[in-house]
């Protein structure tokens, strides 16, 4: 008799738990024209509740939630339609009176995918031939419960003869309709997918039981078709993470490359898996697949650096509490330079690459007037406006520096501990100690600083707490580069364009005299920046402004490169004829000096430590 009635209260619990989970269905077969359709069961009580739009994303550090995309909203209860009203207040907050007798709500709404390429999720993620589906522009969750206690059942159908990646289990799938496996609202919206007409997906590798894809969605059969050569060197990269953390904390990862461009271009880290989208030529050409080499190293190492471990005040309980980024330094700066040296370790870039690419950021750090007033720890705590800051005079601004900053930080970090151990340390040791642990699935490990400066010191004893705020707090007029310098290189300006430059001049369609004449131009003559306190600027020369003429002759980047490239023989006036608006004017430039590009060149009075960094550790 007991048996029976323990066995009848294990199943009153269990369709209490089946009764509280929430059931959302997604249509997205209107993808292609940019239309997404949701259907919502959600359990409740009668009385008043309160629905929410997911508003700060995770990995995003903004409340960047496209609220203004979710349209047609309708909430009902037995049938019955319930009126909703917005918080005057919270954008992101619906307010309704759930009738006597109800126990749940049904939510019904499309969610409109904008035609806008720039952003982040919330922008363009749809073409006529794939899709990026991120959850949390598809749902709504009750107010009051954190998103680990709130269960989620999903269902997605996509467009006919459409394959999908995602790391979300699935329980069944039949035909172009997928139904996962109940989940926490936190699971569900750090598990997007990626679905298309032209889809490959690429087996990585299995380590520590944990298997690794690669899913590339592309606007063309032409686009997936990635080099032999290159799948290796990703599996490298799984090798190579393996031999730097020791653990992994994930069932499974999903790399959701897409592979157009027509949809915003980015990455967005998640636990087990990462939204990358570059060029419809991104893996196939040479330019465009070196200049992203970095992306998906990058948002690997933020599974173990951002999503295991994560700043507390990013660990947030739901989707509306606002976030804190004043540890951006360490979310995005660490993971920004464990990124950058996974690229030579993987086999992505060359030692030279790395070196030219190391070059060119320690390069743009040094010369902002914006170090001068405003502190790279501001950097991280602005986050949330500094994203969608404009790029006209950006040095003066400064933007989200934490991350390339970051890589110079954390480097110094690495050659430091190497030094003081004598060789027998690094920062490998520092990431297996902080990163690592038993693994298994997912988990979330928050952080302080003070937890930083402690594990630091476990791996070499100093004066940690002064290193990083003295670098963090700093408006000297140059950047940390004592990791180079002490590593043994230095950063040196001469005539010749790296192949890594010129490549991305070629792709972003400028001629970049940052270090000679000081701005930056289109190749149709438009002043994409000038660099505060340099030559142009003081000229008069301001962003968004058009080039006409050089010394009297019609402006094309070869004309104004060669008339550079002459004054390295002597100086002389360089007349440049502007349009600002509706008006021309000429600016003078006196400058004797030629183009002048950044590298680092070998000091051979100090040891070769940068070499060994870059080197594979597998």
């Amino acid at each position: 008799m007991r048996f029976f009635t323990m066995l009848a209260l294990l199943v009153s619990v269990f369709a209490r738990a089946q009764d509280n989970t929430i059931q959302i269905r997604l249509d997205a077969t209107d993808a292609p024209r940019r239309l997404l359709h949701v259907k919502m069961m959600i359990p409740a009580k009668p009385g008043s509740m309160t629905l929410l739009y997911p508003q700060w994303i995770p990995g995003e550090h903004a409340p960047t939630g496209p609220i203004g995309d979710l349209v047609g909203l309708k909430i009902s209860a037995n049938g019955q339609a319930i009126p909703w009203k917005r918080d005057s207040v919270n954008m992101y907050a619906f307010h309704i009176s759930v009738p006597p007798g109800s126990t749940a709500v049904d939510a019904v709404f499309d969610f409109i995918s904008p035609p806008d390429s720039s952003g982040f999720s919330s922008g363009s993620s749809v073409t006529t031939q794939l899709a990026v589906l991120n959850w949390n522009q598809f749902l709504l969750y009750p107010q009051g419960v954190p998103s680990d206690q709130l269960r989620y059942k999903a269902s997605l159908r996509v467009p006919n003869n459409w394959r999908y990646g995602t790391a979300l289990p699935i329980a069944r799938e039949s035909g172009n309709e997928i139904e996962f496996q109940p989940t926490s609202l936190t699971t569900l919206i750090d598990s997007p997918v990626s679905t298309g007409l032209h889809y490959r997906t690429i087996e990585l590798g299995e380590d520590r039981s944990a298997a690794h894809y690669l899913h590339l969605a592309g606007d063309s059969d032409r686009a997936i078709e990635m080099p032999p050569e290159e799948i290796e060197h990703y599996k490298n990269l799984v090798k190579e993470t393996g031999a730097l953390f020791g653990s992994r904390h994930y069932r499974s990862y999903h790399f959701l490359l897409t592979l157009s461009d027509h949809v915003a271009s980015f990455g967005l880290e998640h636990h087990e898996s990462s939204d990358d989208r570059i060029g419809e030529r991104g893996v196939i050409d040479d330019g465009p697949r070196r200049l992203t080499a970095d992306l998906l190293p990058h948002e690997f190492v933020h599974s173990w650096n951002g999503k295991y471990r994560r700043p507390a005040g990013l660990a947030t309980p739901d989707y509306s509490q606002p976030m804190k980024g004043d540890l951006l330094w360490v979310y995005e700066g660490l993971t920004q330079y464990l990124g950058e040296i996974l690229v030579p370790r993987s086999g992505l870039y060359t030692a030279q690459e790395f070196r030219d690419k190391l070059a060119a950021v320690a390069a743009a750090l040094d010369h902002q007037s914006g170090r001068r007033w405003r502190p790279l720890a501001d950097t991280a705590v602005a986050a949330q406006i500094l994203y969608g800051a404009r790029e006209d005079y950006s040095e003066l601004r400064r933007g989200v520096d934490y991350y390339d900053e970051g890589t110079l930080i954390w480097l110094e970090a690495d050659v430091l501990i190497r030094q003081l151990s004598k060789g027998t340390r690094s920062l490998n040791d520092f990431c297996r100690n902080f990163h690592g642990g038993p693994g298994g699935g997912p988990a979330l490990k928050p952080y302080t600083f003070e937890d930083v400066v402690a594990a630091l010191n476990s791996v070499q004893p100093y004066d940690w707490s002064a290193f990083l705020q003295s670098r963090l707090q700093s408006t000297e007029p140059h950047a940390p580069l004592g990791g180079i310098l002490n590593g043994g290189w230095k950063l040196i300006y001469d005539s010749t364009r790296s192949e890594l430059w010129k490549v991305a001049e070629a792709e972003r369609k400028v001629v970049d005299l940052t270090y000679s004449l000081g701005l930056i131009v289109k190749d149709d003559g438009t002043v994409e920046d000038v660099a505060y306190g340099r030559l142009a600027q003081k000229a008069g020369i301001a962003p968004a402004a058009k080039l006409i003429a050089v010394n009297n002759r019609q402006f094309t980047p070869t004309v104004l490169r060669e008339t550079v490239q002459h004054t390295a023989m002597n100086a002389q006036t360089i007349e440049l004829l502007v349009k600002n608006g509706e008006y021309y004017s000429v600016h003078r430039i006196d400058y004797q000096g030629g183009e002048k590009y950044p590298h680092l060149e070998r000091d051979e009075t100090k040891p070769d430590i940068l070499s060994k960094i870059s080197e594979p550790l597998r």
